[in-house]
């Protein structure tokens, strides 16, 4: 059969004898330097470079809040990142985790369907000994955990949980709740065992004991939100910041914080020997200080109004008159040192 000869190859022949560099039958074709890139159809990709890097950023945030939350609940060193995110089939992820193990189903409020939060067993029962008053070692023998140890990891998957949704605020208000745990991989069906899922493994230390963290979430539950894992919407919700939903979330975290709040009469210098000297019936002079005078209201470190004293019933009180502005409160210190100097 004659083989047929591209273009470039026909200049190039051309060229060669016009110069009398060489022969005809001396042509060499020339390499073929496409690359072919091998697809299993049988595993689509669905999941873009761009947006396995946003689901790892994500979740390195909810790994440094794990590993924040962990260590103060445990007393102990914990160490939780990253490892990999790739996407696979569902059957390769139930294959490739041992049995028994700590599995959780995790309901994806407001997403439909599912998602698998697995814990390695070495990790499971390093925790769990560290709450019963261990020292965190894991166990060596693979048993199923008992409803007292199940009640126990049910509580710190919801700690976990609570971690993921913080993480996940820029891309959506997720609320995660958990519906069951499972011992055994073969009951977990969440999906087809041929549906497509994106998998983030968390390398996870508890002293020292080390194991594995695996967030499985189908291809379907996350897919309304896929033109949102992009670096483009990432950043731009970053630099977004103070949005009305998070001025609203930091609001109501903000006013369970208590703070000192100190009515101050005057202030005075004492010498360290005349305080352990002061006995019942000794009157101190204050600086700054006159009968009728406002007393200042501080909140923390800053004056922030003005008040007068009174009783409610038995109780000393203060009534607020004039709340201070900054500048007032630049003006009422310069006036207080002032009447230091005199």
């Amino acid at each position: 059969m004659t083989e047929v000869l591209s273009q470039d190859e026909i200049d190039q022949l051309l060229t060669a004898i016009n110069a009398g560099d060489s022969e005809p039958g001396d042509f060499t074709p020339a390499a073929d330097t496409r690359k072919i890139k091998i697809y299993d159809f049988k595993r689509p990709d669905k999941f873009s470079k761009e947006q396995i890097r946003t689901v790892q950023i994500m979740h390195e945030t909810f790994a440094r809040l794990t590993t924040t939350s962990l260590s103060a609940l445990l007393r102990s060193m914990i160490h939780v990142h990253v490892a990999s995110v790739d996407q696979l089939t569902y059957e390769e992820f139930i294959r490739s985790i041992p049995t028994p193990t700590t599995l959780a189903i995790i309901n994806m409020d407001p997403l439909k369907g599912n998602a698998i939060l697995e814990v390695d067993p070495a990790i499971t029962f390093s925790i769990i000994d560290r709450l019963f008053g261990g020292v965190g070692e894991g166990t060596k023998s693979q048993h199923e955990l008992t409803d007292i140890e199940q009640s126990v990891m049910e509580g710190i998957i919801v700690r976990i949980l609570g971690n993921m949704r913080e993480a996940w605020t820029t891309v959506i208000d997720l609320r995660p709740r958990l519906g069951q745990i499972d011992t055994n991989p073969q009951f977990a069906q969440i999906v087809p065992p041929t549906e497509m899922v994106v998998l983030v493994t968390l390398e996870t230390k508890v002293g020292d004991v080390e194991g594995m963290m695996n967030f499985c979430i189908p291809y379907l539950t996350i897919e309304p939100i896929i033109s949102k894992l992009s670096a483009q919407f990432w950043y731009s919700s970053v630099r977004r910041g103070a949005t009305t939903e998070n001025l609203n979330v930091l609001k109501e975290k903000l006013a369970t914080v208590d703070v000192d709040v100190v009515a101050e009469i005057g202030k005075i210098d004492v010498p360290i020997k005349d305080v352990l000297a002061l006995q019942v019936g000794d009157v101190i002079r204050l600086y700054n200080t006159r009968t009728g005078d406002p007393y200042s209201v501080n909140i923390g470190r800053r004056k922030k109004f003005l008040c007068r004293p009174g009783i409610i019933g038995r109780k000393m009180a203060v009534q607020i008159t004039r709340k201070l502005a900054d500048f007032d409160q630049d003006e009422f210190e310069e006036l207080s040192e002032g009447e230091d100097s005199l």
